[in-house]
């Protein structure tokens, strides 16, 4: 749908708008109730010392998924026509069903739930997580730092084609580039606390934060005067800095999941899981709508784009000293996990 809507986009708007609403209203809801029950299969088919691990796992797996079919498509993409889209979307479409079929099948068979120690009201629980000071902190910083990272997502590519020439194939293989940075951080960060111990989740994190408001700041700087393999190389900086800040936060989340009342680690994932998913969908129209916004007051589309990148960098920022404050500086002594 969202892609036969740009055909229609170009003779009649109208009718092409209301049929991208339609469509990307529907690709929301797919995305909110698939992950949220995904979540909630991990959390009750997983044992609770692989929880952290299953959740980084399925994240390499999500990132390296988008990564490799926008490298894929994005390469098939030129020279773009309508038609050629259609095929594109349809084929990876068709192949992403066949795999979450063949990937869900029978997987809930023979699963045992445990019973509940405690019924305790969803609004009691939540009020009685909401008055930790950690976890309602932790949960302003998950938000903050969510935005931050999804504000980029609808803007990169028009960005790329509309400053640096790029055509729809090399915006889209752009885009996996990033998230080939992103899978590239993960997995970086994830070896060094496994294998070396390098440094305490607090600090991965601020350093993806300050890292990310840098390559954002980089990517704004290059509208003016730069080329496109220097924009390929800050958007890969991007990415890994982004993998970096994304694989110790979920470390962190996983880490004071377990601290303050007790018997209240899911109600705390849950609130937590809430404030990433409200941030992803507001950032990314937040971001979009800010660009638009600015390129009404600011003729140069490199300035309209840069002030939106400049303020995604500064979210970055304060995101990281609020990491500063909110994570307990703790040194990796455990046994990690790979991917955790």
């Amino acid at each position: 749908g969202a892609a036969a809507a740009i055909p229609v986009l170009e003779y009649n708007f109208q009718w092409g708008l209301v049929l991208s609403i339609i469509a990307y209203s529907a690709i929301g809801l797919g995305v909110g109730a698939s992950g949220t029950s995904l979540l909630a299969l991990l959390a009750t088919a997983t044992a609770p010392r692989r929880r952290a691990a299953a959740a980084t796992i399925t994240w390499l797996m999500m990132i390296a998924g988008i990564a490799i079919t926008s490298g894929v498509a994005g390469s098939l993409l030129d020279p773009y026509s309508h038609l050629l889209l259609l095929k594109i979307v349809a084929t990876v479409s068709a192949g992403a069903v066949l795999l979450t079929l063949i990937g869900i099948w029978g997987i809930e068979r023979g699963l045992t739930r445990q019973a509940e120690a405690s019924h305790t009201p969803f609004m009691k629980g939540l009020k009685e997580v909401w008055a930790e000071d950690k976890a309602r902190r932790f949960t302003v910083f998950v938000f903050l730092s969510m935005t931050a990272y999804f504000m980029q997502e609808l803007i990169l590519e028009p960005y790329a084609g509309l400053v640096f020439g790029f055509s729809p194939g090399q915006s889209t293989s752009l885009s996996g580039a990033q998230n080939g940075g992103v899978f590239l951080g993960m997995l970086c960060v994830g070896l060094a606390c496994t294998g070396l111990k390098l440094g305490s989740l607090r600090s991965w994190v601020i350093c993806g934060c300050l890292g990310s408001a840098l390559s954002l700041s980089a990517i704004a700087a290059l509208g003016i005067d730069g080329s496109a393999a220097q924009l390929t190389a800050a958007v890969i900086a991007l990415g890994v800095f982004n993998g970096m800040f994304a694989v110790a936060a979920i470390g962190s989340m996983m880490s004071l999941a377990g601290t303050g009342r007790g018997a209240r680690e899911g109600t705390r994932m849950g609130l937590w899981g809430a404030a990433q998913a409200i941030a992803a969908g507001f950032g990314g129209l937040f971001g979009a709508a800010a660009a638009d916004g600015m390129r009404l007051w600011i003729t140069s589309a490199a300035g309209a784009f840069g002030s939106v990148f400049l303020f995604e960098a500064a979210l970055f920022v304060l995101a990281a000293a609020m990491a500063a404050k909110t994570i307990e500086h703790k040194p990796i002594t455990q046994n990690l996990v790979p991917g955790e």
